[in-house]
């Protein structure tokens, strides 16, 4: 998909060590693939999941991105690319009854965000 996205018309932003699975995170990221980004960031204020508010930050931080270094118009803006990836997993132990531990997984994740300037939009 990376490939077909014109590098002089895309902005680009990434969050990386972000405290949620990849499946919690990626179901916010499939929320605004495609998006205009003002609709976007509608979605993201309005929804209930705590991850929400980090993808949102990723999502103004590909925003001035494309504004600051790229010169491109906010208002045309549109989210093109929104990838989910496993960053590393803290392996933690729980006590349990008669000398026996639980294993607690602590998931981090990863998000790309790319952002095209549409023609019409």
């Amino acid at each position: 998909m990376a490939q077909d996205l014109n590098q002089d018309r895309s902005a680009l932003a990434q969050g990386t060590l972000i405290r949620s699975s990849t499946r919690k995170l990626n179901l916010v990221a499939e929320q605004i693939r495609g998006m205009h980004v003002t609709r976007a960031l509608d979605v993201l204020a309005n929804s209930k999941r705590r991850v929400a508010k980090e993808v949102r930050k990723v999502l103004m931080s590909a925003i001035a991105n494309a504004e600051n270094n790229h010169n491109l118009d906010v208002d045309r803006l549109s989210v093109a690319e929104a990838c989910v990836g496993r960053a590393f997993v803290m392996k933690r132990f729980h006590a349990r009854g008669r000398s026996r531990s639980g294993k607690i997984w602590k998931e981090f994740s990863k998000l790309r965000l790319v952002v095209t300037e549409k023609e019409g939009a």
